[in-house]
């Protein structure tokens, strides 16, 4: 499978033009806070994956500049570059793979890609939507499908929600309750799913980092039922008269949860802060796992100031799960990781 070689970044948040080679093993980028290590990490994830995961284009443009760019080179001699302009009123981004383009980065284009990032460390004590967002980003590489609904979801529940602020009637609700419980009902369907398959595995892989008998389970908050699509439909139209008081739409997979249990208890109440982040590395461990299993690709990983979070037990089940991928590692701190191609960020670096 190919591998990146290199990444170019132009007009990139600090970066006004900055060139990286990245090592097919793993590649270490230091520098102090402010100097631009994540830019070029979410610059490589808009690349692979079509979209940032920290903000819109707009976030991603660099301060006074109008334009950004980025460029990607694979060992195979692919390449493929992003262009944004925000003088356009259609079609600001797109993306040139192989010299073709186009304006949303197509499915079988996406490169998979696993990130781990500071907030994931707290994903079993952040909020639901930290948790909603791990699922759904984990679902979208291996479903495009998904990615759709979840886009379709969101566009239907703005709607619904203006109308709710407007006193609109159920009649004026209808079609967007429909919408809602034709893609709501996928996405939940699609979460259990997952849910239960990275509950049936997790148990194993905690075991294996954190060396103990503990056991660990995953439950989506909503039961499954057998058709949850006209269960979404009447729990929407149940929910009108309240909602209209809310100004907001109160039910629907937008407000669902992922519970972690340990050894038999919430595990936000329970588990220490190491056997949190334990059990968050068992989560990564089964994303690589699964997504080259499923896409048949093994993915990039993106390590973005996490390394230095994690004692050193940790540090080393890290190393020894996962930097058979290619694995981009960003530290504020030096760090020894062998093999690895180190970069020093300097604040010269970004402003030339």
């Amino acid at each position: 499978m190919s591998r990146v070689t290199s990444l170019r970044v132009q007009h990139v948040r600090a970066h006004s033009d900055y060139a990286l080679e990245v090592a097919p093993t793993v590649t270490v980028i230091t520098g102090r806070n402010g100097s631009g290590k994540t830019s070029l990490v979410e610059a490589l994830y808009v690349a692979l994956q079509g979209s940032s995961f920290k903000g819109s284009d707009a976030d991603v443009l660099a301060r006074g500049a109008g334009w950004y760019r980025v460029d990607v080179v694979f060992d195979d001699g692919s390449a493929r570059t992003v262009k944004f302009d925000s003088s356009r009123t259609t079609g600001r981004k797109q993306f040139i793979v192989n010299e073709k383009t186009q304006y949303r980065l197509s499915p079988q284009h996406k490169y998979p890609v696993v990130l781990f990032e500071p907030d994931d460390l707290r994903l079993l004590n952040g909020s639901p939507a930290r948790r909603r967002q791990f699922i759904d980003r984990f679902i979208s590489q291996l479903d495009p499908k998904y990615a759709v609904a979840l886009r379709r979801y969101e566009r239907a529940l703005r709607q619904r929600n203006v109308l709710l602020k407007q006193q609109s009637s159920s009649d004026d609700l209808f079609a967007w309750d429909v919408s809602l419980s034709e893609y709501g009902g996928y996405i939940v369907d699609k979460r259990h799913e997952f849910i239960d398959s990275l509950h049936r595995q997790i148990g194993a892989v905690y075991r294996t980092i954190a060396h103990t008998d503990d056991t660990i389970a995953l439950a989506y908050s909503q039961q499954q039922t057998a058709n949850t699509q006209q269960k979404l439909l009447a729990d929407l139209h149940g929910s009108a008269q309240r909602d209209r008081l809310l100004g907001f739409t109160s039910v629907g997979p937008h407000r669902h949860d992922v519970l972690f249990s340990f050894n038999n208890s919430p595990a936000m109440a329970v588990a220490s802060r190491g056997e949190v982040r334990s059990v968050v590395l068992a989560l990564k461990f089964l994303e690589v796992t699964i997504i080259a299993a499923m896409t048949d690709k093994p993915p990039i990983i993106l390590l973005d100031d996490v390394f230095s979070e994690l004692d050193l037990a940790r540090q080393t089940s890290l190393a020894t799960g996962i930097f058979r991928n290619q694995t981009i590692i960003t530290s504020a701190t030096p760090i020894k990781v062998e093999p690895a191609k180190f970069v020093y960020l300097s604040e010269r670096a970004i402003d030339y």
